[in-house]
């Protein structure tokens, strides 16, 4: 997309010899590629001499954001970005912002995510500070329901419908009778409903490895710079856990994963944010969720390839879809969803 990388540089010259009050020379600075992600949004980072402390807390190198505004809205990234940041996390700082062109100038966190450096030495120091921030956001940024849009009923079952429609239907090539899709139905309804039960939170919605960076270790443990927070809703209290414990990028023994999840929901009962509940009940709502959020992500995954040319993530689905079925053979309310997870398998 030459014509947007040009629109970009124009409008990063202009906002960085704005910085300077005018007073240097047209503004020097070299873009290179920093990421992309599962959406249209692409990110560079900028470094030179007209980038260095050109805005408090700038540092030696900032993040330009590129969202084709057809394709993507910025104005939520701006919002809560704003929202966590009063909330005491650790996320990009917005120093400009071109909505109409969909262009952001953001604080850069670094180039190291969580899941380049998770390993059986660092995951318990970077969990801890993962589970940290993310009670902090349930607690503290959970108070500004009023910015997020709901995660209802409409939404959770369209999520897992990709699934059937991208993974299954198009990437695998299954067909379905009626009957079966009727069964299939009437488990997405059940998880749909174990779902809304939850008490309601902030969720980011993409609480992950590689949207969580290494920035600043804190009392031995690492405080993560957060990423790719647009997206956040009102939703399940156990969305976001379930997403940085069972990772479609990265797995843990279960036994382990479901200690974690206790913890975490002790502590998150402990100051009212879910009723006191045995632990079969939690790890219910813990389970359930997943299976929601991992039938989400493999259509999502299969969209990527096959509309996309984003051909990297089928490579995550078995991990993502051999939680769905090792959850689902230990619920019988889930046992049509196992068996269909048999057969692709």
């Amino acid at each position: 997309m030459p014509a947007r990388l040009d629109a970009l540089t124009t409008w990063l010259h202009e906002v960085l010899h704005n910085a300077a009050d005018n007073t240097s020379p047209p503004a020097d600075f070299q873009l290179v590629p920093a990421s992309e992600d599962a959406s249209f949004r692409r990110y560079f980072r900028v470094t030179g001499s007209a980038v260095a402390n050109c805005f408090d807390g700038a540092g030696e190198s900032l993040i330009v954001m590129d969202a084709p505004p057809d394709k993507e809205d910025s104005h939520p990234f701006v919002v809560i970005s704003t929202l966590l940041a009063d909330a005491g996390l650790n996320v990009p700082q917005v120093f400009a912002k071109d909505l109409a062109q969909g262009f952001l100038l953001l604080s850069d966190l670094g180039t190291q995510a969580y899941l380049d450096v998770l390993s059986e030495h660092t995951v318990e120091p970077l969990y801890t500070g993962a589970l940290d921030a993310l009670f902090k956001m349930q607690r503290n940024a959970s108070h500004y329901v009023a910015e997020l849009p709901v995660y209802d009923e409409a939404l959770l079952l369209s999520e897992m419908t990709l699934f059937i429609d991208w993974y299954c239907q198009q990437y695998r090539e299954r067909t379905f009778s009626d009957e079966q899709r009727v069964r299939l139905d009437r488990v997405f309804q059940q998880l749909c409903e174990e779902a809304l039960t939850q008490p309601q939170v902030f969720v980011h919605r993409d609480y992950h490895s590689r949207n969580l960076m290494v920035t600043e270790w804190h009392n031995g443990y690492g405080k993560p710079g957060i990423l790719d927070f647009q997206d956040a809703v009102l939703g399940p209290v156990t969305y976001d856990l379930v997403s940085l414990l069972r990772d479609c990028y990265i797995d843990w023994p279960r036994p382990r994963v479901e200690q974690w999840a206790l913890n975490y929901l002790y502590r998150a009962a402990s100051v009212g944010l879910l009723p006191p509940a045995t632990d079969a009940a939690y790890l219910r709502w813990f389970d359930w969720m997943g299976v929601q959020r991992h039938l989400k992500a493999a259509g999502i995954f299969a969209r990527l390839h096959l509309r996309d040319n984003k051909s990297a993530y089928l490579a995550d689905i078995p991990r993502t879809l051999a939680y769905v079925r090792d959850v689902s053979a230990r619920y019988p309310e889930l046992r049509d969803l196992h068996t269909l997870l048999d057969e692709l398998a």
